[in-house]
């Protein structure tokens, strides 16, 4: 009898619950109503400016990963970017021209500037353009079009990419395609697009660099003299830097705050942030000092304006655009941030990639070249590997704009992490070459790329900031499938709206945690190895798949746990919060890799490139699970946790040394291989250029090898024993002298010789060099 009444009981809880969950109305009175109303009271009010920076773009590719179970037969569709015939003949050609117009030394150390030739030829050739509609005179690229002249500008000199570059960026340009009046573009953009216009954009204020949207600058609606005549204007006031192109632009975008304060203009007082266009020419704009951004000469400087009137059709749109400054930009943010930083970044990757690896075959040491140490092989491995990845995500990001996205959390993925393993090429390529690198001078290839690395670090959203609080944390609010309904309707005016908004979300997300749950314990109890994936993958491949998917499922769920047991803290707590974003973050690197593998046809010789980057990353992202495990608040919580994400242990372990002496041997031997890892790099094939004398030198290494085999037999024979000459030098005419080598193998040796002298030669100078400032060269640029 008892049993039966337990079980009578339990029976009428079951029903009563499938009762209060099953009928909304019921679920709502008992249930939600008493959420809501604690959410609400939780919940910080949002300002129109958070809004606007949290609803831009659109939500891409990251979106699958972070709802726990991607689709990878989408994934596999999206089509892979291609040139047009006119681009590749435009990168074939006037790019190619571009960049043997300017020489990098020169350019940072005697002009301070590209010459007025190189500026004049960018200009000609429509490369400021390169975004404008043909049919207002621009060039009408494709976003992966844009990429690409970015990349390979960036091989050669970072003056010549970052010009063109911002133009084509984030900036008047776009601005105006997407919110300028038809005024506005029909005067502006043929004079953009033919480089009779230099644009810049002024938006970082010294009393809020990251926090942008606080930007002290202001204009207040009034009336004043403009052209002669009484005009309704405005008078603003402005303290800006970091403006790229700054000291030569002749027209600036401009944000700041506007206000109304005699109503002018309707009944709102503080009309909000807005962007305007300034000629050089008005009265009162100052644009003309510089900064030295690390020695990079791109220009670069300040503008200020002290109570400057202008008139209101200065507003990019005109003054129905008032007060939407904000949204303008964050509209179009994620654009700019998914070609600019990741692009250059990718083309000083790819020139390190190449140069440093063929120095590393050309330069010996103890009588090997120093790229078959193993203590070499492991920084070769990581520049071959974390380029191969780089140029993934690029690509693909850059395919997503041409596909009408605008990848707000996927752009920022992008710049952070290219960004950073941009900086690591640069420094394990640092290591490699040693004190050539060490020594700034023509022949040094990479000393100026290690002093610009932190310009890309720093600039479209400082590193430090993107990943504490961005990754994760806009992430969690777009890409979720219930997070931002639940803050929506919270907002909502319409109270009972709002509440049967809120009812239908959260028990949407209730359950969407707890499947997240069962498949997060499921897929680790089993290994990820029942996981379902498309049979068109590459078999070497299918394991990534399957346990992408599992970390996919396991972030889910734990994202979802530690917003319920965290709330509003874990933006707080941004330690935490930047791991989330580190585990979202190595699911897309790795995807975009998998997807370039699969696009370029599977390249056996690239598979080594692959597997490293992908096993590294891998591995990281569960060292950022452990790390994110280790530091939850609750420590029964994040205990419980870890079982159910790592039930039978981790995984992974570091890459493979078997897999890294692959990607090293790859990367000092000429082969198709190095040749697509390394695609848009400019190598002029002559001796006088730092690249090309190493490109040459390493062809000449490798036919003389056999030569140096026969003369080391030699020496171990003896032959040259006590023997004058028989040193590292001069070995090769003894051995001539003494007819171990014929006339035409010492010949080769010569020429590889003279090669190889050219190519580790450390650059020197008077001892005076410097003391002296040279005469400024005179800007001819915006003439």
């Amino acid at each position: 009898m008892i049993l039966q009444a337990l079980l009578l009981v339990v029976a009428l809880m079951i029903v009563g619950a499938l009762l209060i969950f099953g009928i909304p109305p019921l679920r709502r009175a008992l249930l939600s109503k008493a959420v809501f109303k604690t959410y609400k009271s939780i919940l910080p009010q949002m300002s129109e400016t958070e809004r606007d920076a949290l609803e831009a773009g659109t939500v891409w590719w990251e979106g699958e990963l972070f709802q726990g179970d991607p689709d990878w037969n989408k994934l596999l569709a999206y089509p892979v970017p291609k040139l047009t015939a006119e681009e590749q003949s435009f990168m074939d050609n006037e790019v190619e021209q571009a960049c043997s117009l300017v020489d990098d030394w020169q350019v940072t150390s005697e002009l301070h500037d590209m010459s007025p030739e190189a500026w004049a030829y960018i200009k000609e050739k429509g490369f400021l353009g390169m975004i404008i509609p043909k049919a207002y005179g621009g060039l009408g690229f494709s976003a992966y079009a844009h990429s690409q002249v970015v990349t390979k500008l960036s091989t050669r000199c970072s003056a010549l990419s970052v010009s063109v570059m911002v133009p084509n960026s984030l900036g008047p340009a776009e601005l105006l395609m997407h919110y300028g009046t038809d005024e506005q573009k029909k005067y502006y953009l043929p004079r953009l697009a033919k480089g009779l216009e230099i644009p810049a954009f002024a938006l970082t204020s010294p009393w809020a660099g990251s926090d942008a949207a606080s930007i002290p600058d202001s204009g207040i609606v009034c009336k004043g003299q403009w052209q002669g005549k009484e005009s309704l204007g405005m008078r603003v006031t402005w303290d800006k830097r970091y403006a790229t192109l700054a000291p030569i632009c002749t027209v600036m975008g401009l944000a700041f705050r506007l206000y109304d304060p005699d109503g002018l203009l309707g009944s709102k007082k503080d009309i909000g942030i807005t962007c305007a266009l300034v000629p050089r020419e008005t009265p009162g704009a100052d644009f003309g000092r510089r900064h030295f951004p690390l020695n990079a000469m791109f220009m670069n400087g300040p503008s200020h304006g002290q109570d400057v009137f202008m008139p209101l059709d200065y507003i990019i749109g005109g003054p129905k655009m008032a007060g939407q400054g904000w949204r303008m930009l964050m509209e179009c943010l994620a654009t700019g941030r998914s070609i600019s930083l990741p692009s250059s970044n990718s083309g000083m990757a790819q020139m390190t990639a190449r140069a440093v690896g063929g120095y590393a075959r050309v330069r010996s040491q103890f009588k090997m070249a120093v790229g078959r140490f193993e203590g070499v092989e492991e920084p070769l491995t990581r520049i071959g590997a974390y380029t191969y990845m780089m140029d993934a995500v690029r690509k693909m990001t850059a395919g997503a704009v041409d596909l009408g996205e605008k990848p707000s959390v996927a752009s920022a993925i992008a710049k952070y992490h290219v960004t950073e393993r941009a900086r690591q090429v640069v420094n394990d390529g640092m290591d490699v070459i040693g004190g050539k690198g060490i020594c700034l001078g023509p022949s040094n290839f990479l000393g100026r790329a290690y002093q610009q690395i932190p310009v890309g670090i720093t600039v479209e959203g400082a590193n430090i900031l993107t990943r504490s609080l961005i990754l994760f944390g806009q992430g969690a609010i777009r890409c979720h499938p219930y997070v931002l309904k639940e803050m929506q309707a919270a907002h909502n005016p319409d109270a009972e709206q709002g509440l049967i908004d809120f009812d239908k979300a959260l028990f949407g997300h209730i359950a969407y945690t707890i499947r997240h749950c069962l498949r997060a314990i499921m897929k680790g109890l089993t290994g990820s190895h029942f996981v379902k994936v498309p049979d068109s993958v590459a078999p070497e491949t299918r394991r990534y798949y399957q346990q992408l998917t599992r970390f996919s499922t396991a972030f889910a769920f734990l994202a979802d746990i530690s917003m319920l047991v965290m709330g509003g803290e874990l933006k707080r707590r941004e330690r935490l919060s930047a791991r989330l974003g580190d585990i979202l973050s190595m699911m897309y690197l790795c995807s975009a890799t998998l997807k370039r593998y699969e696009s370029e046809d599977r390249q056996k010789e690239d598979a080594p490139l692959m597997h490293w980057a992908i096993w590294d990353t891998m591995y990281k992202a569960q060292m950022a699970f452990d790390g994110f495990l280790a530091n939850f608040p609750n420590k029964f919580i994040g205990r419980l946790l870890n079982r159910i994400i790592f039930p039978l242990g981790h995984p992974y372990d570091v890459p493979s040394d078997k897999i890294g002496h692959q990607v090293a041997k790859l990367l000092i031997s000429p082969s198709a291989a190095r040749d697509r890892l390394t695609a848009e790099t400019y190598v002029p094939m002559v001796e006088t250029e730092a690249v090309g004398a190493i490109e040459l030198a390493l062809n000449a290494t490798i036919e003389a090898e056999p030569i140096d085999a026969k003369i080391r037999s030699a020496e171990k024979a003896g032959m040259f024993r006590d023997m004058p000459g028989a040193n590292v030098r001069d070995v090769a005419q003894l051995a001539f002298s003494m007819g171990v080598i014929t006339t035409e193998e010492f010949a080769l040796l010569k020429r590889r010789n003279h090669l190889r002298d050219i190519v580790i030669r450390v650059d020197d100078f008077p001892h005076d060099y410097g003391f002296y400032q040279r005469q400024p060269v005179a800007h001819k640029a915006a003439a």
